[in-house]
């Protein structure tokens, strides 16, 4: 889906330029990391590159937040949450704190593999870095590593590229195969993974909302006064409706202690009455409303696995 929007939107920004105007798209990593894999799935082809735009790695997620709405970057891909590890609580944070719009969203299958220098052996490793996420998701197969040091870096490609550069021969990194050949290193063992249905969900970020068309998904933060019955009143807003909720989630809010603002996601766009209607009644009930955006909805890339 957003791939043929994005080439659409790519050719109007560059047409009369050379490939030095093309689009960057910001990603927090090292080359070879999973959102560098989700932004080729959101705005490129498979096995052409990345036809047209040009990626770029960030040291941090707030980065590329600070690239998109800066202008540095056109757009942004940040992870939200995966099915196994949970929620990725900073960027919620940080979807609130910037003023961007979501415009795509992947399920990227993530697949681990533990990677070390050619030659060495899984008996030699002492340490092994990753990403704190990635190893939550492998933590299992960790824990039947006797005598293994476990050690958090900032994130997946990094620690490849970590292990690499130091020339450490007793340790490891937990990425993707990618990022093994990337940097020219040793599969000592892939599905690390403790479970096989492990997908990553990524957001496409733009500082320009889009109205999608056909099966679409929207997403909004609300906040409102501490009384009882307060998430019920303001969810019955959707359930009236048969508005279906895909996801719901709390954060604190800073400063103000056991406050709360709540993110949700519900299937439809803002273009349909029914959904505008929904989030005019919440606006009614509730002190904050701060819609990020509709935007195509992703397949269940879990459906296409289990068919093959």
């Amino acid at each position: 889906m957003p791939a043929d929007w994005w080439n659409t939107r790519a050719a109007s920004s560059t047409a009369g330029g050379d490939m030095a105007a093309r689009p960057r798209v910001g990603f927090q990593g090292d080359r070879g990391a999973y959102s560098e894999q989700a932004a080729l799935q959101l705005v490129g082809t498979e096995g052409t590159a990345f036809r047209g735009i040009e990626p770029v790695p960030c040291a941090t997620f707030d980065e590329v937040f600070e690239g998109v709405q800066g202008g540095a970057f056109q757009h942004g891909v940040v992870p939200i949450e995966n099915s196994l590890a949970g929620s990725i609580h900073r960027n919620y944070d940080l979807l609130l704190r910037y003023d961007l719009s979501i415009v795509g969203e992947c399920n990227l299958r993530v697949s681990h593999c533990l990677i070390a220098h050619p030659g060495v052996s899984l008996g030699e490793i002492r340490r092994v870095y990753s990403h704190p996420q990635a190893l939550a998701q492998c933590e299992h197969s960790l824990a039947a590593l006797e005598g293994v040091e476990v050690i958090a870096a900032a994130d997946t490609a990094g620690s490849v590229r970590l292990v690499k550069e130091e020339g450490w021969r007793d340790a490891a990194a937990i990425a993707s195969e990618g990022a093994a050949a990337l940097y020219g290193m040793a599969v000592l063992r892939r599905g690390l993974e403790d479970e096989p249905h492990n997908y990553t969900r990524f957001l496409l970020l733009s500082r320009e909302a889009i109205s999608p068309e056909g099966e679409s998904k929207t997403s909004l933060a609300f906040a409102g006064r501490n009384e009882p019955g307060l998430l019920f009143k303001c969810l019955s807003a959707f359930a009236l409706r048969d508005i279906d909720l895909t996801k719901i989630e709390s954060r604190p809010i800073r400063g103000v202690p056991w406050e709360y603002v709540f993110y949700l996601d519900f299937s439809g766009s803002l273009a349909d009455d029914r959904c505008r209607r929904a989030v005019e009644q919440l606006r009614e009930m509730a002190t904050l409303v701060r819609v990020f955006g509709s935007y195509p909805r992703a397949r269940p890339a879990w459906v296409d696995s289990e068919a093959e």
